[in-house]
């Protein structure tokens, strides 16, 4: 093993990458062979294919006491999921929706012989429970006359401790959304509480908008934004709703960015589901950010997004 070769002398780290598919199991053998501290990451969020996912590694540790007996890790397992749900929101990068571990499908039960047997004895197909990494069920989804008591226990659930001021702007973008959906799930309270967390100072916001699709021809958008003390309209052609909001902000901030990337998913389920759209733009100076938007209509997300993009790079700028 490695300690023979150093002993007490120094301590062994692995840092390794998933181009094949085997980060997890080569941190995993590396401890077996005396390494004591490996590099990891959420998600497995990293270059190329990523790096060793760090939940994979510490619930295979806590979980297979018959192969790493006597070893432990002092990161608490109940924040793994609200951990990886943070660094979603934060980054854009969702994983796989059968990721080990915290893919939205890794505690899901389809097939009527899974059902059974989980049903009957959860060890039959569960090694781990969903308990175990937080992911807590408890059944209760807020709606239009929920009050901020079970806002304020519901966001505690989700592992958000906020203050007084933090708690009355949550609730206000609440009533805001259950105004406009019928059912707001635990992924919707997550979203609006993060998005409004990592909002960055604001020289551009959104007003309104206003987007016709054509499915022949250009397509239009009318965007109302406020700058400053200023209340700035104005209109754009586009090829497409999006290329067209986004070209009516670059006529009102007079910067032209460039579309490197857009990425639009449903926060949670239901037709009325919110859109949380990511785009990364390069504005001028070769600088790439990132920028996110959230709301029911997809199109307003992306103005959103793409305003928040070009916030970034000005506060950035500055």
């Amino acid at each position: 093993t490695m300690s023979d070769y150093v002993g007490n002398k120094a301590i062994i780290s692995v840092h390794n990458h998933n181009d094949l598919g085997l980060a997890t199991a080569n941190s995993l053998f590396g401890i077996m062979a005396g390494a004591r501290q490996i590099e990891c990451t959420i998600n497995g969020i990293g270059e190329r294919a990523g790096n060793a996912a760090l939940e994979e590694i510490v619930m295979a540790i806590k979980t297979r006491k018959d192969e790493f007996s006597g070893l432990y890790t002092d990161i608490v397992c109940k924040e793994i999921y609200k951990t990886s749900r943070l660094v979603s929101s934060i980054t854009g990068m969702e994983p796989q929706a059968n990721k080990s571990i915290v893919g939205k499908n890794a505690f899901l039960h389809e097939s009527g012989i899974h059902q059974d047997g989980v049903l009957k004895h959860p060890e039959t197909y569960e090694i781990i429970k969903a308990s175990d990494i937080g992911l807590e069920n408890d059944n209760i989804v807020l709606g239009k006359h929920s009050g901020r008591h079970a806002v304020k226990s519901k966001l505690e659930t989700l592992g958000f401790d906020l203050s007084d001021n933090e708690l009355n702007a949550a609730f206000e973008r609440f009533k805001i959304l259950a105004d406009q959906k019928k059912d707001i799930f635990d992924d919707d309270l997550r979203a609006l509480v993060t998005d409004e967390m990592i909002k960055i100072p604001e020289i551009f916001e959104v007003i309104t908008l206003s987007s016709n699709s054509c499915n022949k021809g250009h397509s239009s958008a009318s965007i109302t934004i406020r700058h400053k003390d200023r209340i700035i309209s104005d209109s754009a052609l586009g090829n497409g709703s999006v290329d067209s909001i986004f070209k009516a902000v670059d006529r009102i901030s007079n910067i032209n960015g460039i579309l490197k990337d857009y990425q639009v998913k449903a926060v949670s389920s239901g037709k009325d589901a919110m859109a949380k759209v990511t785009v990364k733009v390069q504005f001028e100076e070769k600088m790439v950010v990132l920028g996110s938007g959230l709301d029911v209509d997809t199109m307003l997300a992306s103005a959103k997004a793409y305003v928040a993009a070009l916030n970034s790079y000005l506060n950035l700028r500055k």
